[in-house]
């Protein structure tokens, strides 16, 4: 396994595996790999035969107060786990390898990245996809990996890409949970063992409200009152949304008569935590 921490041998490496005939498939992490990052790169090394793994916690897509600085860093563990997963090469830059004396080019995906998260995370997005163009760049991958967790990051993502004609295929990949429901994350180990509890709430509130739906309730304002009653009763909370949207605009939903997405982001104790989860009664037409 390959490990660089510059853009140039980086790039070159890449471009070596593309030339050779070898498909590239780039799975950007920011570290703190845990098994929602494994399935990912079981998943690129499945649809390729040469995974590359990009390690950065982006500054730029923390907002001020954020935990940026909390944000766990376990390099030597991530390259052991890359290692083990048959990655080929791993970048690994620092933020001055990144952006040098700061960049004066941002890239802003528009409308999708101002609702939901957006909202309460001024700016997340446009680091998000600042970022991830760098890295489509860098590592010239022939498809990238994304998982469903991260909704609104994937949907703006693809966006990004059919905007500026970037020539790289985006897959997703379904969310990978706890036992008890809970969506993996890297921010799960804020929690303490009481919080820990309570959040799996968030996707029991949710799957039932896809039972809601097949059962015939299709209106979200029903939907979203019943999910905010049952986070609230599973213990303090602070709700920012719970939205049913389109699946590709965003948009809010009012009547589920087609597939949409359910989304929440909660604050429990001192961790943000987000989740969603996919709506497709049987009964929808088109």
């Amino acid at each position: 396994m390959e490990i660089y921490t510059e853009i140039g041998p980086c790039r070159d490496a890449a471009v070596r595996a593309r030339s050779s005939g070898r498909k590239v498939a780039l799975v950007p992490t920011m570290g703190a790999l845990h098994e929602g990052h494994l399935a990912l790169l079981r998943a690129a090394r499945q649809m390729a035969d040469y995974v590359a793994v990009s390690i950065f916690v982006n500054p730029k897509q923390f907002a001020p107060g954020e935990d940026f600085n909390a944000y766990p860093r376990t390099l030597d563990d991530d390259l052991a786990k890359c290692r083990a997963a048959g990655v080929d090469v791993v970048f690994a830059p620092g933020v001055e390898a990144m952006y040098g004396q700061g960049p004066l080019t941002t890239v802003h995906v528009g409308r999708i990245s101002e609702g939901l998260c957006g909202r309460f995370r001024p700016g997340h997005f446009d680091g998000v996809a600042t970022v991830v163009a760098k890295l489509f760049n860098i590592l010239a991958a022939d498809v990238a990996i994304f998982g469903e967790k991260d909704y609104q990051q994937l949907v703006v993502i693809r966006w990004m890409v059919r905007d500026l004609n970037i020539p790289i295929e985006i897959v997703a990949h379904a969310t990978v949970r706890e036992p008890d429901g809970l969506a993996i994350s890297s921010r799960n180990r804020y929690l303490s063992p009481s919080e820990r509890r309570q959040a799996a709430s968030l996707s029991a509130a949710l799957f039932a409200a896809v039972d809601g739906v097949r059962g015939g309730q299709k209106d979200a304002h029903v939907l979203t009152d019943k999910i905010r009653e049952e986070l609230t009763v599973a213990g303090p909370v602070q709700i920012e949304y719970v939205e049913v949207v389109d699946l590709e605009t965003l948009a809010p939903v009012a009547i589920v008569d087609r597939p949409a997405r359910i989304c929440l982001a909660v604050r429990i104790g001192a961790c943000r935590l987000i989740d969603n989860v996919a709506v497709d009664a049987p009964d929808f037409r088109g």
